[in-house]
């Protein structure tokens, strides 16, 4: 892989990373876990209003983590793919393991 890849591969890899360094979008992301939500699903699940919900979706869609699909009237968003919940999960794991030693401050 020549440099000008590995700079643009870590330009996305950045980019996506930015998208799921948000507790709002982490939290939509987890009720994506299993299957597809409309909007006003989500709005009722996590309590986050309708437009603060649509901004995080158009952010996460705009990296490539969330697809949308139209039926009816409905939008369906749904993870892309299942490799992203892995990441988050292991994000998650690590920082539990770190709380639980005492290693990581929880406040910045």
């Amino acid at each position: 892989m020549s440099r000008a890849d590995a700079v643009e591969i870590y330009e996305l890899h950045a980019r996506v990373c930015k998208a799921i360094a948000d507790g709002k979008r982490l939290l939509i992301i987890n009720e994506l876990r299993d299957g597809p939500r409309t909007v006003s699903e989500l709005v009722a699940a996590l309590e986050i209003s309708q437009a603060n919900v649509s901004q995080h979706l158009a952010i996460l869609r705009d990296r490539g983590i969330v697809s949308a699909r139209r039926s009816g009237s409905n939008i369906y968003y749904s993870m892309t793919s299942k490799k992203v919940l892995e990441a988050v999960d292991l994000l998650y794991e690590f920082m539990t393991e770190r709380q639980d030693v005492g290693n990581v401050p929880l406040a910045g």
